[in-house]
């Protein structure tokens, strides 16, 4: 293998793994309003309702990750 391979095997390495890395956070920063959301259906058999419970969380966590 030539270098230039090396180096670019190496770049792409290293974005699949930062990309990994982002997924699992959006996923672990998304999983606590998924769970409202799923509770707030699961009670009111509602989509419109989960749908606005999913997204307060969501505005309610952003606003407390500013804040802090």
């Amino acid at each position: 293998m030539d270098l230039i391979s090396l180096m670019g095997f190496a770049a792409l390495v290293i974005v699949g793994i930062a990309l990994v890395v982002f997924v699992v956070k959006v996923v672990w920063a998304l999983l606590p309003a998924a769970i409202v959301a799923v509770i707030v259906f699961i009670l009111t058999a509602s989509m419109w309702w989960a749908g606005v419970a999913f997204l307060a969380v969501i505005v309610l966590s952003l606003f407390a990750k500013l804040l802090r």
